[in-house]
């Protein structure tokens, strides 16, 4: 996978980070952004945009939504997963109500994680 951003999807990589869900701004703003190892918002990986990425640990982590619940939703992720874990890295999806109902839980696994990861 070439790592270098894909040109046709950067503008759509830009509007994602002035737009995201509420969700995703709750784990950025509250978490991510100011987390000892550097990760990145809305970054273009191939031909896909992912949520949040970690070049360091070779983590991506992805929020879904309800949409991602159909079953036209749940066959693209994993075709989404499996590219992106092609190249070694690890994808993991956390739910929406999971950022809102457990944000302590989630942080708490990402961080165990990414721990591992980097051993």
């Amino acid at each position: 996978m070439q790592r270098k951003h894909n040109k046709d999807i950067v503008p759509i990589a830009k509007m994602l980070r002035k737009n995201m869900t509420r969700e995703e701004k709750h784990l950025w703003y509250d978490y991510l952004r100011n987390y000892p190892i550097r990760f990145s918002r809305q970054k273009v990986l191939g031909r896909y945009i992912v949520d949040f990425y970690c070049a360091e640990a070779n983590l991506v982590i992805e929020l879904d939504g309800s949409g991602h619940y159909t079953d036209e939703g749940k066959r693209h992720d994993e075709e989404r997963s499996a590219f992106l874990e092609e190249y070694g890295l690890t994808v993991i999806r956390i739910p929406n109500t999971e950022i809102n109902e457990n944000f302590q839980g989630v942080c708490e696994y990402i961080d165990h994680l990414v721990e591992q990861l980097l051993r």
